[in-house]
């Protein structure tokens, strides 16, 4: 049902209607705003709304015969965060509080899917939305949108980290500011729970009555594609703006140089940050996490030691700790529960005992398609049917093949045939996975950290061999010479070198939320891993 949104609507509904005393969905649209909410009081809820909400034309009534309380409570956040993902409207929601995530509740499947697809079917038909359902759950910005139903792991770190901000903000500080540290490891929602964070602090920021009121806080990620991300969500969400989006280096010499203390800067894959100088990018100090712990009064860091992908990046326990004792008070938090991949525990195994550089025979019956192939084009092809399925699958490599930032087209190419794809490709506005054309490409380790694919197809190049029964790395092979500058300092450079190449061998074979699929370049291993296929 479709009204005006305007008083004389109120008044023109009747008494007797069957939706003014039962839960329905509501959604308020105008030209470019949209609100979702869901109540048990439609009048007085419209009532409610006609007094304080702008640019909005139309209320959309949304009711069903078996809806419940718990129903329209999960239905109504499952839906803000497809519109999020549709990109049509601008939302004027804002976070949930920990109580109303509804994690269980009778017939929970059928409201989830057969209710849901229904609804979502009507919203196209009515051209309130424009993207099918697949296509919004292969988005990026769906997949860390901050209005995500959370876990209760989830929601108890956040509330932690939510009380650590309000506790630390009013307190005097001096050289540095407090530091709190989230560890996780690939695949376990530790992006989904920052951007969750960070929505909620900018809006208890504008709100008078909270402790964090007229906080100046950022989101910094020194990652191209996760950046571009963030920056579309700040677009859709209208109490979130771009500007309180930055990479750390631009973000640090602005602050310098206005000789300026934020309130709170929030930092994903805070693995990527520098920890020497780097004159090339323009970062002139020591420690990009321990400016930030200068410049702010309350540091939240995201944290993976096994994604280190540059010696200039690498992270040891003790500098952190030493950060940690620096800091004038520090907390640690981990996320341990596995979201991104379907796989149960001996897919797990398999891969880290891979990346301890153990070839082990590939795990038989497990719903996780695992398959390693003998040629780069079998693989391409399997990875390109995938994708015409299930979309959002892609074929990625080590960083073993040239290329250059010159605008050249540069390969990835079959050891063991002519077979090419080009690779390594940037776009300005658009992730690299989410586009249609890169089903054509392989992808490279700064293409994908950090994103979920369907199906990932992992090239493992010239540098990652199999001989005398063990994996070995031949780091002198790996092409990425940027991940090799800033070894000053590191006691064992051959072994930094070795971990950066696994590091990144671990992220690529975890991209994928249903299968991973390998090609080798070496002989030696691509048969070892055909061998473990049967």
């Amino acid at each position: 049902m479709k009204f005006p949104f305007s008083k004389s609507s109120m008044s023109d509904i009747k008494r007797d209607e069957d939706f003014l005393n039962y839960p329905v969905i509501y959604i308020l649209n105008g030209e470019k705003e949209a609100y979702i909410g869901e109540t048990v009081h439609f009048k007085n809820r419209m009532n409610a709304h006609l007094k304080t909400r702008r640019n909005v034309d139309y209320i959309n009534l949304i009711k069903h015969e078996a809806f419940n309380r718990s129903a329209t409570f999960h239905l109504e956040t499952k839906l803000i965060n497809y519109f999020l993902g549709d990109e049509t409207y601008t939302l004027q929601n804002k976070s949930k509080t920990a109580n109303d995530f509804t994690h269980n509740y009778y017939d929970k499947p059928y409201y989830d899917g057969e209710v849901f697809e229904e609804l979502w079917q009507k919203l196209l038909q009515q051209k309130l939305v424009t993207h099918t359902l697949t296509q919004i759950e292969n988005k990026d910005i769906f997949k860390i949108s901050p209005f995500k139903e959370l876990t209760l792991e989830q929601i108890d770190l956040k509330e932690k980290v939510l009380d650590f901000c309000e506790q630390q903000i009013p307190k005097e500080h001096q050289t540095y500011g407090s530091l709190l540290v989230i560890e996780g490891e690939a695949g376990v929602g530790k992006s989904v729970v920052l951007s969750s964070i960070f929505n909620t602090l900018q809006e208890r920021a504008s709100e008078g009555s909270s402790k964090l009121h007229r906080t100046e806080n950022y989101l910094v990620v020194n990652h191209e594609e996760m950046f571009k991300t963030y920056k579309d969500i700040a677009r859709q969400v209208k109490h979130l703006k771009a500007k309180n989006f930055d990479k750390p280096t631009p973000l640090i010499n602005r602050l310098h140089r206005e000789n300026k203390k934020v309130d709170i800067i929030l930092v994903d894959e805070a693995h990527l940050l520098l920890t020497k100088s780097d004159t090339y990018n323009n970062f002139k100090q020591d420690n990009q996490l321990e400016e930030l712990l200068k410049l702010a009064k309350v540091v939240v860091v995201i944290y993976d030691r096994d994604q280190v992908l540059k010696l200039k990046s690498l992270w040891g326990a003790t500098t952190l700790d030493s950060l940690k004792e620096k800091s004038a008070h520090h907390a640690h938090y981990a996320l341990t529960n596995q979201f991104r991949m379907q796989a149960d525990k001996a897919v797990m195994t398999w891969i880290a005992d891979f990346i301890a550089k153990e070839v082990k025979p590939l795990p038989q019956n497990t719903n996780y398609d695992l398959q390693a192939f003998a040629t780069l084009e079998e693989m391409h092809q399997a990875i390109k049917a995938k994708n015409e399925k299930y979309g959002l699958s892609r074929v990625v490599s080590t960083f073993d093949y040239l290329h250059k930032k010159d605008g050249g087209t540069y390969y990835v190419k079959e050891s063991n045939g002519t077979y090419q794809m080009p690779w390594n490709t940037t776009s300005p506005k658009y992730t690299w996975a989410e586009k249609p054309e890169t089903i054509a490409e392989a992808g490279s380790i700064y293409t994908i950290q950090g994103f979920d694919l369907n199906y990932v197809g992992v090239v493992l190049g010239p540098s990652i061999r199999y001989k005398d029964g063990k994996l070995v790395i031949d780091t002198d092979r790996y092409m990425d010479k940027g991940a090799y500058t800033g070894a000053d300092g590191i006691a064992d450079v051959a072994e930094a070198k070795e971990r950066i190449v696994l590091n990144s061998i671990n992220i690529l074979m975890k991209r994928g939320i249903k299968g991973l699929y390998i090609y080798a370049s070496d002989e030696a291993l691509r048969n070892q891993l055909l061998q473990a296929k049967q």
